[in-house]
């Protein structure tokens, strides 16, 4: 975690500076194959046949979240401006990765149990969004998220920081579900020919 942090602190430097739109979308492209990959970990058995299916899904759900809110919520100009997008890629692919990674570890667990496709993705679904959705009910009471607490302690007017704040939650929360919901998708007709061959 250190090392990770040190590096990506010199690497988002020298990104910042140079503001080329290939340096950004190399380092969104990172971003999304390591989620994609990360995702995943939690069934070394499925990791390889699924991988595309979470890198796709994370690739879909979280840049449809993405684009929505640099476009037509922050109207950057111009739109790959890197010390806007980039963290908030980050924040968005990361919960979308978590999403997946919830759903195919569930996905998994129910159609192990003999579950049928439909209940099984149902209730992978539901428990992929149980972080994002205890997160919504306890921000602001039991918690001040990073985005927020780092703009009150830079100066920014607590009002202004909400605000971020409730986009932010918003697109989190968007993502999450728009990435585990593809990824169950996609991954069902896999699942059921597999657990399907062990019996």
């Amino acid at each position: 975690m250190f090392i990770q942090l040190m590096l990506i602190g010199y690497v988002l430097v020298y990104i910042f500076e140079g503001g080329m739109i290939y340096t950004v979308l190399i380092v969104l492209l990172v971003m999304i194959s390591a989620a994609g990959w990360i995702a995943l970990s939690v069934t070394e058995d499925h990791r390889k046949k699924l991988y595309f299916n979470g890198f796709a899904s994370i690739f879909l759900g979280g840049s449809i979240s993405l684009f929505t809110v640099t476009f037509f919520v922050l109207k950057l100009e111009p739109w790959y401006e890197a010390a806007y997008l980039i963290p908030l890629a980050g924040m968005i692919y990361a919960n979308a990765m978590n999403s997946v990674s919830l759903a195919v570890e569930r996905m998994n667990y129910e159609m192990e149990k003999g579950a049928d496709e439909q209940s099984a993705g149902k209730t992978a679904f539901q428990t992929s969004l149980i972080p994002v959705i205890n997160s919504l009910f306890a921000v602001g009471l039991v918690s001040l998220p990073g985005m927020m607490t780092g703009q009150i302690l830079s100066g920014v007017s607590p009002l202004t920081a909400s605000r971020y704040q409730i986009v932010v939650m918003c697109m989190v929360l968007g993502s999450a579900g728009m990435s585990s919901g593809l990824f169950i998708l996609m991954s069902r007709r896999y699942f059921t020919e597999y657990f399907s061959n062990q019996h």
